[in-house]
């Protein structure tokens, strides 16, 4: 049968390493600030834990056994381990940091928030990497921020998932957008108007919640006539050129493509409040010092770009 064996508290653990190191029960009691009857009792107490003399006389003293040299090794490593787990985390260091970050976001803030994220982590963390993932109603983002598949992601909802951290990044104006060659694009667009046109709709990126503008619709009871829909908004402008549809969306998105293509952006006939973008991450990452960093970083650049 087999012996039970006294648990090692982390206190004998280091009293073990100091007399092996010191190699003397009277240096061990004074380094640690003991009696030397109370050391001589936790070496009775080592002793029989290993089964071993770890310490035995010799001409001079006192040498360690080779058991006893060889638990010493250990004990360094454990003690080590343990000093670890106990220290408080360490301050993030960005411009030392070669940390892979993972950031989830669709591909609307391509054109003018990821770039200005990029710039960002170049110049502050230059050694950092950054990873995004597009999220599309197939991706199941709330998992892969619990699973560490994703730090953070950035979007906008009408009500962010209540299980995730959130924190508001910035807002921005509802207007539609269509092609310059539209008849409405240089008188305006009617809230009759709005709701007769084909609209030009993105594949929604969140499968469970309907999107932004149409919840926002179907709140006073309406329902516009979505012709098409498109996964990537890159491709938003382009069909915008060349049909009659019209695409409602963020002002910010609308101006940067209107200052290259023949695309006008009008006022949105119908109220809708601000498009609120959000940034998400799960408890799990919570307190970790370089996401709270990179979620400093990018409230800091989603202020200027609502600036």
């Amino acid at each position: 049968m087999e012996r039970h064996r006294e648990q090692l508290e982390t206190s004998l653990l280091r009293l073990l390493q100091v007399l092996l190191t010191e190699q003397s029960v009277s240096r061990a009691a004074i380094r640690l600030g003991l009696s030397q009857p109370a050391v001589s009792n936790s070496l009775r107490r080592l002793r029989a834990i290993t089964s071993d003399p770890l310490l035995v006389r010799c001409k001079n003293g006192m040498v360690a056994t080779e058991r006893g040299q060889e638990l010493l090794a250990h004990a360094n490593d454990a003690l080590a381990a343990i000093d670890r787990i106990t220290q408080p985390t360490a301050e993030f260091s960005p411009q030392e940091s070669t940390r892979l970050f993972k950031l989830g976001a669709p591909d609307y803030l391509d054109t003018l928030f990821l770039p200005n994220i990029a710039e960002m982590l170049a110049r502050q963390a230059p050694g950092a990497k950054l990873m995004v993932h597009p999220i599309n109603a197939d991706f199941d983002y709330q998992g892969a921020l619990e699973n560490g598949q994703l730090d953070i992601v950035v979007g906008n909802w009408l009500a962010p998932p209540p299980q995730l951290h959130t924190s508001r990044i910035f807002q921005d104006e509802v207007v539609c957008m269509l092609g310059s060659h539209h008849p409405l694009a240089g008188k305006g667009i009617t809230l009759e108007h709005y709701m007769q046109m084909k609209h030009l709709a993105p594949t929604p990126y969140v499968s469970e919640r309907t999107s932004f503008i149409d919840g926002c619709l179907a709140e006073q009871g309406l329902q516009r006539n979505i012709h098409m829909t498109i996964p990537y908004f890159g491709q938003v402008p382009y069909v915008l050129m060349t049909t009659d549809m019209v695409f409602t969306t963020g002002r910010q998105f609308a101006q940067h493509y209107a200052r290259y293509l023949p695309v006008t952006v009008l006022p949105s006939p119908f109220p809708f409040p601000p498009m609120r973008f959000y940034q998400l991450w799960h408890k799990r990452s919570h307190t970790a010092p370089e996401i709270v960093w990179l979620r400093r970083r990018i409230a800091e650049v989603a202020g200027l770009l609502a600036g």
